[in-house]
């Protein structure tokens, strides 16, 4: 159980459901939503506006990033915040309702639901205090059950990884999130697992992107997986888009938490595509009058090339843009030589410089000697005292 405790007001945050728990001093059990604390929170920029067709739905969040969209048939009024008990295929669950208004219509059209033909669950009712009880308890549940599932999993043999256990509201059915790489066959586990928990199970089969995204983590830019704050499909990732940014095809940095390679590598891969269409195609050298000069570095986006009489060297390098280049491999086809390339043919002002001798242990010494020199200066001015004969 994801519980973060609070021992000064005794309150738990559960940062896997999004809210808080609190025990008043008379026993009484007070859940509310967090935030903050929660994966895959939307903001309802519609805010105050209300239509007809969106005022009964409401999406409700479950654990982790497990959402739904329901319809209000309690007949009292629902607000973003409240915890309230909603339809399922046998019995009841307990949920936080995450959005409200017209926004959870764009909500649904996002995850792809047509809203003519989609079936919506009912909202019974906002959760008594007997449905939080038996709520907390489910939860209290999981953690155990999750560390026994894989034991029993270990003992069968059986080729699989089980990632997660939800537990569903009234405590009479458990979800087990697990991930496989070929087909499983569950009969015997879960006969196992209905003798040592005695509630219904399902197993869900989910992908090692969608594990990420149920666990949570820091990413290397030192935000949250995008998996687990605001990705709801995963579309698949090749080395190609990492080949069209100049990427260099190292596993370890261009795979993320899941092993997998990661998701933002697909975010700008289409603005340099495009970019690199107004490149020129650079298959050998340019021959010019002092010899031939290599294509070293390109910038894709800003449209300029590096180019050097020695590849192995950086030393010497001339930049020039992508019109100018296009220009002289035209005039190479034509059998014409390029004079020797200078900075005055490119730009002159270039960003790919060597760092060497910048981290030097004596450069702040001269500094150092000023202070000193001024610190001696001023002591001459102090008054001594005087001295006792």
């Amino acid at each position: 159980m994801n519980y973060i405790e609070d021992d000064h007001n005794h309150t738990k945050y559960d940062c896997q459901r999004g809210c808080s728990v609190r025990r008043s001093p008379t026993g009484e059990l007070h859940c509310r939503m967090v935030n903050s604390c929660c994966k895959l929170s939307t903001h309802n920029w519609l805010e105050g506006l209300y239509t007809e067709q969106a005022n009964s739905l409401f999406e409700v969040r479950f654990k982790n990033t497990h959402k739904g969209f329901f319809t209000n048939a309690s007949g009292g009024v629902l607000h973003t915040g409240d915890i309230v008990a909603v339809e399922t295929t046998s019995g009841h669950d307990i949920g936080i309702i995450s959005m409200e208004g017209p926004v959870v219509v764009r909500q649904m059209v996002r995850h792809g639901i047509d809203l003519q033909t989609y079936e919506s669950r009912k909202i019974y009712r906002k959760a008594k205090t007997l449905d939080l009880e038996k709520w907390q308890e489910a939860i209290g549940r999981e953690h155990h059950t999750m560390i026994r599932s894989r034991q029993i999993a270990a003992s069968l043999e059986l080729n699989m990884k089980i990632g997660d256990v939800e537990f569903q509201g009234d405590g009479t059915k458990a979800i087990f999130y697990y991930i496989a790489d070929e087909r499983v066959d569950f009969r015997q586990l879960i006969k196992l697992f209905a003798e040592e928990f005695k509630i219904r199970i399902e197993m869900r089969q989910i992908g090692a992107r969608q594990e990420a995204g149920l666990i949570g983590g820091i990413g290397v830019c030192g935000q949250a997986l995008c998996c687990s704050r605001w990705m709801i499909d995963f579309k698949s990732i090749t080395t190609q888009a990492a080949r069209s940014q100049d990427l260099s095809l190292n596993p370890q940095k261009l795979a993320g938490q899941c092993s997998k390679l990661k998701c933002c590598i697909n975010y700008e891969a289409a603005v340099y595509i495009d970019a690199q269409k107004s490149l020129p195609q650079v298959h050998q050298p340019l021959d010019t009058e002092e010899g031939p000069a290599y294509l070293v570095k390109t910038d894709i986006l800003r449209g300029l090339m590096w180019f050097s009489y020695d590849p192995q060297s950086l030393s010497r390098l001339f930049i020039l843009p992508a019109a100018k280049v296009q220009e002289f491999i035209q005039m190479n086809r034509k059998g014409i030589k390029l004079p020797a390339l200078s900075a005055d043919i490119g730009v002159s002002d270039s960003e790919f410089k060597s760092a060497v001798g910048e981290g030097s242990i004596n450069r702040f010494d001269h500094r150092s000697r000023k202070k000193e020199g001024g610190r001696k200066h001023r002591n001459k001015h102090v008054r001594q005292p005087a001295r006792k004969e």
